[in-house]
């Protein structure tokens, strides 16, 4: 399976060494925002849906900007906050390409992982709909759509495994 590569923007197969930084502390990582935020936190988020959730979580509401203070505080709040937007873009395009069996592992994976048992995380999703909010602000119309459309698909397929009601009496 290819990868984006954090360094030089393209998609390899393996690991992309031939845009290194010299004095990188790991030959695969050189020192730029985006690797620094790939290699200690989103490499450590074991779903591409998790990733979704933090990276979205990092958004200020209010001013759509971008915020880490760890970044910040090496690379500057402008550097951080486009590398933070970037890396949201490319998973949010990433978890599209899947197909919906794998849209699904990976939820599942996600929802297994948080403190709250999976029916409860499935009744509130339901009534809720915090998902709304995860694509990135640049994400085209149809893009956003398209992830509303396959989560909504991906939480009924969920209720009806799990005997929930669904949200909508009509439904």
């Amino acid at each position: 399976m290819s990868r984006h590569c954090y360094t030089c923007s393209e998609t390899h197969l393996e690991v992309c060494v031939s845009h290194t930084a010299p004095d990188s502390p790991h030959p695969s990582f050189p020192r730029t925002p985006a690797a620094d935020l790939w290699r200690h936190t989103l490499s450590q988020i074991p779903s591409l849906f998790g990733r979704l959730v933090y990276l979205h979580s990092l958004r200020d509401p209010n001013t759509g900007r971008y915020h880490h203070h760890g970044l910040e505080a090496i690379f500057g709040h402008a550097e951080a906050n486009h590398a933070i937007q970037q890396s949201h873009e490319l998973v949010f395009a990433e978890w599209l390409e899947f197909h919906l069996e794998q849209q699904k592992a990976d939820l599942e994976l996600y929802v297994a992982g948080l403190e709250p048992e999976r029916r409860t995380v499935v009744e509130a999703w339901s009534r809720l709909e915090p998902y709304r909010s995860l694509p990135p602000d640049p994400a085209r119309p149809v893009e956003k759509e398209l992830f509303l459309a396959d989560l909504e698909t991906l939480l009924s397929l969920m209720r009806n495994e799990l005997g929930v009601a669904s949200p909508d009496p009509d439904a």
